[in-house]
């Protein structure tokens, strides 16, 4: 039969052969070695989400379990893979986008609630049975979400050191980035980092439980607090880190390899003392936070950036929670040089967008323009502005 239009070109798993558009990713041999893996675990449903160990807004490709293993390059959704069956949910913004990525391998469930999932999961997987899932992926609030709604259920939600999905991935997962972290300029800061901390250890102080020490899990609050910038995720100007900041010490979770000169002197310009920043590795956290929290410590966090994986780590009750960590909050709050700064990006950004309307008015009419190279085109506008790091998302271009 002869294939459907580009613009419907959907799977059919209702045909004998099924039909398969050509985006449709062929997932067999990766659902055979995840089930292998997940045997190997004594595992019978593993959930892989679409996020990394920092609730980030967006991913970058080596986080990307679930686009690899489903095909589906969506910026939302979570899938569960049993030894029968495999299923993706998602959001309506990409029920067309998941028919033509995925093969007959998957079922679609048009629907994000986690209740969805668990009662997804409760019918295909036995009393008695084993869901795995990696808790490093998990914010506080989703994993305690599925074990509500699986408790009493006879199945357990098993939090697994391992993740399966990177385990299969084996050799072909992206490697981590390797580019340089630099610091940002102090002309576009307004404050210096070791203001920053000592502003953050005050509130600590005034703080009715005292908490001795901060831990920071988003990325945006690291670059923050010590003024350094990466590219670890495209459009996004983060790189991997945690901190822990207590009220004596400094401890940088990171691939200290890659920080320039500048920004490794700035760190290490208070040492030894109170504002010398301690550099370790980034996989080194849970180790560094378990051993912290067999002391008598109160650590402050924000549990809107925290995975379930850290958050397990620290005793219930030497823990101080709120919604957001205090580095969070005081990053919301722009001092003078940051608000001139960005009264002064938006007009530079105007400036572009302004270029681009009237290139759009002269050059529409001859019909040589389509969506694809009037985005290229205002991202070269707006790359051209002074101090451009290119845009904050990919643009979203459409007509008609």
């Amino acid at each position: 039969p002869q294939a459907p239009s580009t613009r419907n070109d959907i799977r059919d798993c209702s045909t004998d052969p099924p039909y398969l558009p050509p985006t449709a990713t062929n997932t067999t041999g990766r659902l055979a070695a995840l089930r292998d893996t997940m045997r190997a675990h004594g595992v019978h449903a593993y959930i892989v989400p679409s996020t990394d160990a920092h609730m980030s807004e967006y991913i970058s490709e080596r986080d990307a379990r679930l686009g690899w293993l489903t095909g589906f390059t969506g910026s939302a959704g979570t899938s569960v893979v049993t030894q029968d069956r495999a299923a993706l949910w998602t959001d309506s913004r990409y029920w067309t986008q998941a028919e033509r990525q995925l093969d007959c391998n998957w079922e679609l469930q048009r629907t994000t609630w986690i209740e969805s999932i668990a009662m997804w999961i409760l019918e295909a997987v036995p009393v008695g049975g084993n869901i795995g899932l990696d808790p490093f992926l998990f914010s506080i609030a989703t994993w305690n979400s599925y074990s509500q709604a699986l408790h009493g259920s006879g199945r357990t939600l098993l939090p697994l050191d391992t993740n399966l999905v990177d385990q299969v991935w084996g050799d072909q997962r992206p490697p981590p980035s390797s580019s340089e972290i630099y610091s940002l300029p102090s002309a576009f800061t307004g404050s210096t980092w070791q203001e920053k901390v000592t502003g953050i250890r005050q509130q600590m102080e005034q703080h009715l439980r005292r908490p001795t020490a901060v831990l920071l899990s988003g990325l945006e609050e690291t670059a923050w607090l010590f003024n350094l910038r990466g590219d670890d995720i495209p459009y996004n100007p983060v790189f991997y880190s945690y901190t822990l900041l207590t009220n004596t010490g400094i401890s940088l979770f990171v691939e200290e390899s890659r920080l320039s000169a500048a920004a490794r002197q700035s760190l290490l310009s208070g040492c030894p003392g109170p504002l010398c920043v301690e550099l370790r590795g980034y996989g080194q956290v849970s180790a560094h936070l378990r051993r912290y929290t067999q002391g008598n410590v109160t650590v402050w966090l924000g549990t809107e950036y925290t995975t379930y994986g850290l958050y397990g780590i620290i005793p219930q009750e030497k823990l101080l929670e709120e919604s957001y960590s205090p580095v969070m909050k005081a990053k919301a709050v722009k001092n003078v040089r940051e608000q001139e700064l960005l009264r002064a990006a938006h007009v530079r950004d105007a400036v572009a967008v302004i270029q681009y309307l009237l290139w759009l008015e002269k050059t529409v009419p001859g019909g040589q323009v389509n969506e694809f190279s009037g985005a290229q085109h205002i991202d070269a506008l707006r790359w051209a502005q002074e101090h451009s790091h290119g845009p904050s998302f990919q643009s979203i271009s459409a007509s008609g």
